[in-house]
């Protein structure tokens, strides 16, 4: 928990520092970001416990469908090129696999709580 106060606290130092609107400043407040992200995400996922990782990761996979939004977005920009746009569309795809997946493997780990045809009390 330490960790993620001194992140918060670093993150909001580079906020203050990157307020500024060129280019540059622009550029380190997002890799900042990232990498923030990136050490917050490996702390909170190390203190889940193991019987709670599968069910935990499948709905936040499925949950995060707002990338294809993002994705979608960075696609229509005008202004990117044809990069932009092939880096869109990677990203569209890649977002569609990850919220198909979490829908999938929550739903196989939804069946296994259902109780089996005639199986039931008898």
């Amino acid at each position: 928990m330490s960790t993620a106060i001194i992140l918060l606290g670093i993150s909001a130092g580079v906020v203050a520092a990157a307020a500024g609107t060129s280019t540059l400043s622009l550029t380190i407040l997002l890799v900042f970001t990232f990498v923030l992200a990136i050490f917050l995400g490996f702390e909170l996922i190390s203190k889940v416990p193991s019987q709670l990782h599968t069910p935990l990761m499948s709905g936040s996979n499925a949950i995060s469908g707002i990338t294809i939004v993002g994705s979608l977005l960075a696609t229509g920009l005008e202004r990117g090129g044809p990069v932009v746009t092939v880096l869109g569309v990677i990203a569209v795809a890649v977002a569609t696999v990850n919220v198909v997946g979490g829908y999938l493997v929550t739903d196989r780990m939804l069946a296994m709580f259902k109780s089996k045809p005639g199986k039931g009390k008898q």
